[in-house]
């Protein structure tokens, strides 16, 4: 671009003052730098600059760093985090790209820069290099390989389709799911070109892929029209590739035309060359299905019919083998009448020789018989009753003397001598000590009053008592402590 041809005032007063000779006032260096600042970005405040990405580097903070350069010359860029989530591709050295925004300096090093807006690959050579290069990497992770892919349903109940809800591709698949087969179609409508496509579409994906088991689709579809190798640019980026890749569905890419390849499609379970063809490859033509369903449903009622007839035979030959039913069951009808007889004369003289031996006890069973014995019963009980009053007496004589017993057992518990002063010695086994030695030999003893229990240490010494005398008043005060011998 050519160099203005006025300059502004800023510069011009600049030119002026340069113009009076050495005696002029200097500029301070802020002064210049911010006019050529603005200089800079009056003249080009819109450009579209190509060149190779150098020098790439994504910053912490989400902005983007890097130079472009061509055989001659290097111009520094910056793309701030706003613009940077929107770009189509991951930028990275070697791009040839066209990168659109505004120049202008940074005083800090005293260049100058573009500040981009938007940034294109500069032609489909860069498009197909950039595309080898993802491809290669994502191949040597394992993604394309033919152990991951996964069957397609014969004949799925419910197909779930990500693409566009008001292009062509949606119309043509649905009127072709019709004709074939008509099933159930879920669509997730999203962007299938420019910005943000292919977020969206990587989010299509793994939302059905995240469905619970009883609405999740059995067969999903990701199909877009076809177009350039920048239209279709979406389904060449690694998070639609990873989704495709990682989702629990199997996935069929229909995106484009026949001769157009995306890495969308070696990600998926199976490639469609267009979007129609994807339906055709999703369920089977309806009539040819109950065409094959009416001559299996044919062949086998046949066999099974042939079968039966087969068996049939056979089984009339076996039976022919067999005695009759009528020789197989005499001799047992017989013998059954006989032993019915036998049980019949059984119990008739059982019953006779049972009724013989109840006539006896019957006539003794007299019921004016048995109320005499009752009525005897009675007056000997009558007679056999005491008086309470010698019971009673008696009963008031055993509790008093279970009264005095109690009384006499208190006096002996163990424990009342100490309500009365006296004291028990036990050892550190808790046993009873007896004798001046036993306390010796023990040491250490424990001794028992009534309200508590204290220990004390025999050190084997006796010590006479001593008269009782009265303290001197203490000048300070202090704590003096009895031994256990009353001695102080």
């Amino acid at each position: 671009m050519a160099v203005p041809d006025f300059p502004d005032e800023e510069t011009s007063a600049l030119l002026a003052k340069d113009d009076k000779g050495g005696n002029a006032p200097p500029f301070s260096v802020s002064e210049i730098s911010s006019a050529l600042k603005r200089t800079v970005e009056d003249r080009f405040g819109h450009v579209r600059v190509r060149g190779e990405i150098s020098g790439f580097k994504r910053a912490a903070s989400g902005h983007l760093y890097f130079s472009l350069k061509d055989a001659d010359a290097k111009l520094d860029g910056v793309m701030w985090k706003g613009n940077s989530g929107r770009l189509p591709f991951a930028p990275e050295d070697g791009l040839e790209v066209v990168a659109t925004g505004k120049l202008t300096t940074y005083a800090g090093r005293s260049s100058y820069q573009i500040v981009a807006e938007r940034l294109e690959l500069a032609g489909e050579g860069a498009l197909m290099l950039l595309f080898e290069k993802l491809k290669a990497r994502l191949a040597g992770e394992g993604l394309f390989d033919q152990s991951r892919k996964r069957p397609i349903p014969y004949l799925p109940r419910t197909i779930g389709i990500v693409t566009s809800p008001t292009g062509a591709v949606i119309r043509d698949m649905l009127h072709r799911l019709a004709d074939r087969f008509p099933s159930h179609v879920v669509l997730w409508p999203v962007l299938v070109q420019g910005d943000g496509a292919a977020a969206q579409v990587a989010i299509a994906v793994r939302g059905f892929s995240a469905m619970p088991s009883n609405r999740r689709p059995d067969l999903l579809i990701v199909a877009r029209g076809g177009g350039s190798i920048e239209d279709l640019w979406a389904f060449n980026e690694e998070v639609v590739v990873r989704a495709v890749a990682e989702c629990t569905i199997p996935v069929i890419s229909a995106v484009g035309h026949e001769t157009d390849t995306t890495l969308c499609d070696f990600a998926a379970d199976l490639r469609a060359p267009t979007p129609t063809a994807a339906a055709e490859m999703a369920v089977p033509v309806r009539l040819d299905l109950m065409q094959r369903l009416s001559q299996s449903e044919f062949r086998m009622t046949g066999a099974v019919r042939r079968k039966l007839q087969h068996m049939g035979e056979r089984l009339e030959a076996q039976r022919r083998l067999l005695p009759k039913l009528t020789d197989l069951f005499a001799p047992k009808q017989q013998r059954a009448d006989e032993l019915a007889e036998r049980l019949r004369r059984a119990l008739q003289r059982r019953a006779d020789s049972a009724r013989i031996a109840l006539a006896g006890p019957a006539m003794r069973l007299n019921p004016a018989l048995l109320q005499r014995q009752v009525s005897v019963r009675a007056e000997r009980l009558a007679s056999l009753r005491l008086p309470s009053a010698p019971l009673l007496r008696r009963v008031e004589e055993a509790r008093a003397c279970l009264a005095s017993l109690g009384r006499l057992a208190e006096s002996f518990h163990p424990e009342a001598p100490l309500k009365r002063g006296f004291a028990r010695v036990t050892g550190a086994d808790g046993k009873t000590i007896q004798s001046a030695a036993a306390a010796k030999a023990a040491g250490h003893v424990a001794i028992r009053f009534a309200d508590a229990e204290v220990s004390a240490q025999v050190d084997g010494t006796s010590t006479p008592p001593k008269a009782p005398r009265v303290a001197p008043r203490p000048t300070s005060p202090t704590t003096s402590q009895q031994d256990l011998f009353g001695s102080e």
